[in-house]
């Protein structure tokens, strides 16, 4: 048997992976744009409708507004839609703490429904039985990139009457049935945070095709001001959340290299998806036929059972990272953190914990990610991840 890195063997590679951001003198440019003409804040705006455009035709939406960055695009949007102090919100538990924390900004609750075993996504069935009176929207996470099943919680909030609030966060280009995430529900959020496929350092978007939430949701980040209205006519309460034009110029330079990123991405996962076949013992996540573009902000895969009962989560990491790969363990369930329970507790009066065994599950035993950056590389890169795997798993 070969002998691990992490016990003294020789790593299956030393070779770094493509760093990550990627710029060059473009960036630089419209960087040097935006310094030379004085004008650097989000309300002398010439970077901005630029940006804000090029975002939407990429995801079919009307209508774009830019905020500050992606938790606060949850939140505002949740205000828009109508979403008020004391209305549930239903998100999954298998994302990161800004879709459960963002309805808090406003007094809203956060309640989990599981994810499906499969892809990890957040699970139909169980977002309709969580329905109650309470219940104001969905917020399904398009998590490391692959849409939720649209087609299905659109057609139960319509039953309910209920909002949709796609947290698109890590989905930037993906498509659902050929049409762009953040635009098939009511409104859609996105992160420009420095690890995201689309890089801003910070910043974040709101899509949306209904024009009434996209004034809503534009005044609630300007200070409460209305479109064409005067510099002090303030009609709602609303603050400033806005982006600046140097994000802005950020955001146009990384734009142009998104759809050759995006390949990259989808040609290097289907090789890995087909090198990993052969491993025993692990598996990618499953990918609904409906997904017609896979935006792989995250490559995720799983222990099977027998192998995640054998082995610690956290062991598999270290030793594929002695290998030269960098993969992660990923979240821990939202609906066992301490803080988002207390904070449940004390707007609510009641200690409540929901029941989410896939998502738990994944977090604490199966799931493990690789970052976009590495699937940014060549064939022989990923024949290097599927080598390192199998390496690991065949020791034990």
């Amino acid at each position: 048997m070969v002998k691990l890195a992490i016990d003294g063997g020789s790593p299956v590679r030393t070779k770094p992976f493509p760093e990550w951001p990627i710029y060059d003198q473009l960036e630089e440019k419209l960087l040097l744009e935006v310094l030379h003409s004085g004008k650097w804040g989000g309300a002398t705006r010439s970077k901005l409708p630029e940006a804000e455009r090029l975002f939407a035709e990429l995801h079919d939406a009307k209508y774009a507004v830019t905020v500050v960055n992606g938790t606060v695009a949850i939140a505002i949007a949740l205000q828009a839609a109508g979403v008020r102090a004391g209305d549930e919100v239903i998100v999954p538990p298998y994302t990161f703490f800004a879709t459960a924390a963002a309805p808090f900004l406003f007094g809203a609750i956060p309640v989990f429904a599981d994810v499906e075993e499969q892809t990890l996504l957040i699970d139909p069935d169980q977002v309709e039985a969580l329905i109650t009176p309470r219940t104001k929207a969905i917020v399904p996470v398009h998590i490391g990139g692959a849409p939720a099943n649209m087609t299905r919680l659109k057609a139960i909030a319509e039953k309910h009457g209920l909002r949709i609030i796609e947290d698109s966060a890590q989905a930037a280009g993906a498509r659902w049935n050929g049409t762009g995430v953040g635009a098939i529900g009511d409104l859609g959020t996105f992160s420009f945070q420095s690890s995201k496929n689309i890089n801003s350092g910070e910043g974040g978007m709101i899509l949306t095709n209904n024009e009434a939430l996209a004034d809503q949701a534009w005044s609630l980040v300007n200070a409460g001001r209305i479109r064409d209205g005067a510099w002090y006519q303030h009609e709602v309460i609303g603050w400033n959340l806005r982006m600046t034009e140097f994000q802005a110029a950020l955001l146009i330079g990384q734009l142009s290299r998104l759809e050759q990123q995006m390949a990259v991405r989808e040609k290097n996962a289907r090789l890995l998806n087909e090198l990993l076949q052969d491993v025993d013992g692990v598996s990618p996540l499953a990918t609904d036929p409906q997904v017609t573009r896979h935006a792989y902000h995250l490559y995720i895969f799983k222990l099977h059972k027998d192998l995640a009962d054998k082995l610690n989560k956290s062991d598999v990491c270290r030793m594929l990272n002695a290998e030269g790969i960098p993969v992660h363990e990923g979240y821990v369930a939202l609906n066992q953190n301490r803080a988002i329970s207390e904070e449940i507790r004390k707007r609510t009066g009641q200690a409540r914990r929901d029941s989410c065994p896939v998502a738990e599950r994944a977090c604490e035993k199966e799931a493990l990610w690789l970052p976009q950056n590495v699937l940014l590389g060549d064939e022989q890169d990923m024949h290097d991840i599927a080598q390192a795997i199998r390496k690991v798993v065949q020791s034990v």
